[in-house]
């Protein structure tokens, strides 16, 4: 009989299933693309649905179900944190506590409750600590046979920050750093100042900040402010926030507004209003204090384990600038980044725990380019469900038997500046849409990052675009020399490619740096000369390979711009129903799902309805 555990990731943000067989990941989902609701943090009931089905088991058969982090130790932090700050955070306190008592320190009950949803007996439950699942996410699926850990994040039980040490199937941690001193609750803190919402607008903060001018003495002064007035940064990495500026330990906002407007002379952004210089400058003041601490930290993590490798999860491990730049200072040979690096990947990093730690199986060390296949690792449709999404909206499309032919006609639309929804096999796992639920679109068009984000996305027109890039082609375009294939490294774009700037290029508004053709791919080409970089791989991802060859055969340009399958405030499209009504509510071109291609208007394309019901069993 195989050895069957899921993982769960739950209550907090993000909820995740993940299932292991016999220490393979079968499938991995967010709980998010089924539900519909973004950062949906309930018990991941449809993922885990899902999983046990991706692998045609059921919850009788699963010998554990492993949660990603320990309630009881969580528990004692706040109640912990609520006695030291006393008698702020009553108001908190007298909030949290219900919670607290009538479910989560009842959590195993509750756990098997929800389990027992499944069909069956619930399994026994396991409970690693938070970080050891983050770390346990990026070591285990890694390429590497031993490797330095580095996780951070806003907080699990205790823990901000842990360095530790992967080698063979151990974890052996060598430092931590416990709340309130947070890396990622002060990166947060700048998220909420800034008026983007904790827990999603951090990616926004991070594409801001390359509109600050780093030669502005606004910038300089306010960069020393965050160094001598909110956070003491140690030799090491390690650092104390200055907690009479901030909230959250035992408030219900990030950061104490009043005291910040004094020191920065700047009140709290309100949403969705304008952006001004400011805000910019304060968005890169704290984007450099964040890398300049990830940095350290690296060096610490070097010193402590020796390892030519390092290997990262915790969500500011999704700060791909910061990843980036750790990159270039070659302190590593190489470093992998768990492409679910925030709390959705604990689900994943806990049934490893329980194979490697708590089973004490041997790792497998030839796994090339690692064990996270892609990401890919979610649910994909056949044409006969895509047909009934057709038939349910009555809505005309061409089929194609020969992809490349298909490959070769959605080529030349995108040439044509066009953008294409682009539904393929199975689903991502993680943040980053990586080629099968996408929206693409022409890299040389200068209009189309304004188009694809105010039109397409319906979201702020200053955010970026990343290229997908075909693996072989890297080094024709940007300063990196390895792949980079789940979007978490950002990388200059080649000098022989740049534009020149205008000589008062920092003094122009935003829209207007903007929209300054800087490079022959503008539309991937952040202000600051920079992409986040998505490599593709012939082998992991033959299908959107197949597409970005045809779009170069046509152009000369083996990439194209790759952003995730939904519009703001949604989760990435799951189902061919998600992806067909996201693409008829916004201004996309064309639908390709599988070999269906979708245009909105009337076409007169013909096809033989009879061949049609027969290809595809349909009555």
């Amino acid at each position: 009989m195989p050895t069957v555990f899921l993982g769960i990731s739950a209550y907090y943000h993000d909820s995740a299933a993940a299932l292991m067989v016999d220490g393979d990941i079968i499938a991995a989902a967010h709980e998010e693309r089924f539900t519909r609701k973004k950062h949906d943090s309930s018990f991941p009931l449809n993922a885990a649905k899902y999983v046990l089905r991706e692998a045609g088991l059921s919850v009788s058969d699963v010998n554990a179900a492993v949660f990603y982090d320990k309630p009881f130790l969580k528990f004692e932090r706040l109640l912990e944190t609520y006695h030291g700050f006393a008698p702020k955070g009553l108001v908190s306190f007298l909030s949290a506590m219900p919670v607290w008592m009538k479910e989560k320190l009842f959590l195993r009950k509750m756990l098997k409750n929800e389990l027992e949803k499944l069909g069956g007996k619930a399994p026994k439950l396991l409970f690693p600590e938070h970080h050891l699942s983050h770390a346990a996410s990026a070591y285990f699926p890694s390429p590497f046979k031993e490797a330095a850990i580095l996780t951070i994040d806003g907080v699990g039980e205790w823990a901000t920050t842990i360095i530790g040490h992967g080698r063979g199937n151990e974890i052996k941690i060598l430092r931590q750093l416990d709340f309130p001193h947070s890396l990622g609750l002060l990166y947060s803190a700048f998220t909420y100042y800034c008026g983007f919402k904790v827990n999603s607008g951090e990616y926004k903060l991070m594409g801001l900040a390359p509109y600050g001018n780093p030669n502005s003495e606004q910038t300089k002064k306010w960069t020393e402010l965050i160094y001598n007035e909110l956070v003491d940064i140690r030799e090491d990495g390690s650092f104390l926030l200055n907690m009479d500026y901030f909230n959250y330990a035992v408030g219900l906002t990030m950061c104490r507004d009043k005291k910040w407007e004094q020191l920065f002379g700047i009140p709290k952004r309100q949403p969705e209003t304008k952006l001004s210089q400011s805000y910019m400058n304060l968005a890169l003041a704290i984007q450099n204090v964040t890398e300049d601490i990830v940095l350290r930290l690296a060096q610490t993590t070097k010193q402590l384990t020796g390892s030519d490798y390092l290997v990262m999860a915790g969500g500011v491990a999704l700060n791909c600038v910061a990843n980036g730049k750790l990159l270039r200072t070659r302190l590593f040979r190489d470093i992998w980044i768990q492409p679910a690096a925030g709390d959705a990947g604990g689900a994943v990093g806990a049934v490893y725990a329980a194979w490697h730690l708590w089973k004490g199986h041997p790792r497998e060390t030839n796994c090339k380019p690692d064990a996270m296949k892609g990401a890919y690792l979610g649910p994909e449709f056949s044409g006969k469900e895509i047909r009934r999404t057709a038939n349910r909206y009555n809505a005309p499309f061409k089929y194609y038997d020969d992809f490349n032919m298909l490959c070769a006609d959605v080529a030349e639309l995108i040439a044509k500046g066009n953008v294409i929804g682009w539904f393929q096999g199975r689903m991502e796992y993680g943040p980053r849409a990586l080629g099968n639920r996408s929206i693409l679109g022409d890299p040389r068009d200068p209009q189309m990052q304004k188009r694809m984000n105010l039109k397409i996305k319906y979201r702020e027109g200053f955010r970026p675009f990343a290229p997908a890039v075909m693996e072989e082609d890297i080094a024709q375009y940007f300063d990196l020399d390895r792949p980079s294939p789940y979007m978490l490294l950002v990388a200059p774009v080649l000098e022989n490619r740049r534009k020149p700037l205008p000589k008062n290029y920092e003094s122009l508004d935003l829209l207007d740096r903007l929209y300054h053709l800087r490079s022959d791919i503008p539309a991937v080409t952040h202000i600051d000369y920079s992409a986040r970089v998505q490599s593709v791989s012939r082998n992991t991802n033959e299908r959107f390979w197949n597409l970005i060859s045809a779009f170069k055969k046509l152009t000369g340009f083996g990439l194209l711009v790759n952003t995730s399958f939904n519009v703001r405030g949604e989760p990435i499209v799951c189902t061919p129903d998600d992806a067909y009504r996201c693409f008829m509510s916004t201004e996309m071109d064309y639908l390709v799902m599988n070999g269906f291609l979708f245009k909105k208007e009337e076409q007169n394309w013909k096809f033989d309805k009879q061949d049609l019901l027969s290809r595809y069993e349909l009555d």
